[in-house]
């Protein structure tokens, strides 16, 4: 199966080559490879991280010193395969799972494959993403998602695992009284899956009124206004999922546990090294753990998606085509009320597939 309609040639990418410094292009369509799929991508997430990298050109130890395409919570359609993978994929909808791993490591091998030191994680230096017309991806990381799930719900199912993996790690169950810290996207999405997970109250807090709002009208019981520590202890959590990274709001977090309480990081702070409460995570056997990405989430993710428990079509505030990216880009300071903005990259009755 090829691309047709002269469109072989023809690459349509958003391109990243300094701070904000976003350039559109022309690129040639990519041959996937064996064992690979390629992909018309229709929706694509703005992350954080695609803002972080648009405007300060770094996160971390991950520089931007080439050219670099953003992008990487993406859904579209398989308009071509590689040698190994089956014909009868072209034409269907999949969400792109954006870290392909070695597949060999101890680390993978372990199952453990979002710690592989030589993941390929798109939008990443030197990792190009998925602002593009086309791309190229292993196959066994394009998702099939079924047709009740959107594209722009599909380029969700990355955030949502997120959420997913840090339920998972919290060991959220029925009866846990759950504390989100931060109500940005990740936030909200930690908080929608903590309540399908069956726990017995969800709260949320941030110092966003407007944020706050919002939670509560997507179905998070309850919210606590940033600094209200009285308010925190009150809930006494039994899990809490920071999503801010900021310290003095995960040690407020970590304060509130209850006894046997579980605390799971998942907002990545400015600095590398923040204090906390050791004393009191001794003395109320407190856990404590990280988390990076995600591992074997995208199943339950889709199905959970599909299920429509989650008011996932919801979070979406605003939709850019690709031409605006860079306005997009900027929607968290010109919109700050829109909690997910989509860049639609290519529409249904755009596709040029060969079926």
């Amino acid at each position: 199966m090829t691309v047709t309609n002269k469109a072989r040639d023809r690459n349509d990418v958003v391109v990243l080559h300094g701070i904000e410094d976003l350039r559109a292009e022309v690129r040639a369509v990519p041959d996937p490879g064996a064992a690979e799929v390629l992909i018309e991508i229709r929706s694509v997430g703005i992350c954080g991280s695609d803002v972080h990298y648009f405007e300060h050109g770094r996160i971390g130890d991950f520089v931007v010193e080439s050219p670099l395409v953003l992008g990487h919570e993406s859904s579209g359609v398989i308009v071509e395969v590689g040698d190994g993978v089956a014909r009868e994929r072209v034409g269907e909808r999949v969400a792109l799972e954006p870290g392909v791993p070695c597949g060999h490591c101890g680390q993978c091998r372990a199952g453990r494959y979002n710690l592989c030191p030589d993941v390929r994680f798109h939008a990443t230096p030197p990792i190009d993403g998925t602002f593009a017309r086309f791309v190229a991806i292993d196959a066994e990381f394009a998702h099939r998602i079924p047709d009740e799930v959107t594209f722009d719900v599909g380029a969700l199912i990355e955030p949502l695992s997120v959420g997913i993996w840090a339920n998972r790690k919290a060991g959220t169950a029925p009866g846990d009284r759950v504390l989100v810290t931060g109500a940005g996207p990740i936030g909200v999405l930690c908080a929608l899956v903590a309540v399908a997970s069956g726990a017995s109250d969800v709260a949320i807090t941030d110092i966003n009124a407007d944020r706050l709002r919002q939670a509560l009208d997507l179905g998070i019981p309850r919210s606590i206004v940033g600094g209200d520590d009285a308010g925190l202890a009150g809930f006494a959590p039994t899990v809490l999922i920071d999503a801010t990274g900021v310290e003095p709001v995960v040690a407020a977090g970590i304060l509130a546990l209850a006894p046997a309480g579980r605390a799971v990081l998942v907002g990545m702070g400015a600095r590398p090294l923040q204090s906390l409460p050791v004393a009191r995570i001794q003395a109320r056997e407190l856990t404590v753990t990280g988390t990076f990405r995600y591992a074997n989430t995208y199943p339950a993710a889709i199905a959970l998606a599909a299920s429509g428990r989650l008011p996932l079509e919801r979070i979406v505030g605003a939709r850019v085509p690709i031409a605006d990216a860079e306005a997009a880009l900027r929607m968290g300071h010109t919109h700050p009320e829109v909690l997910k903005t989509i860049v639609v990259v290519s529409e249904d009755g755009e596709s040029h597939a060969a079926r």
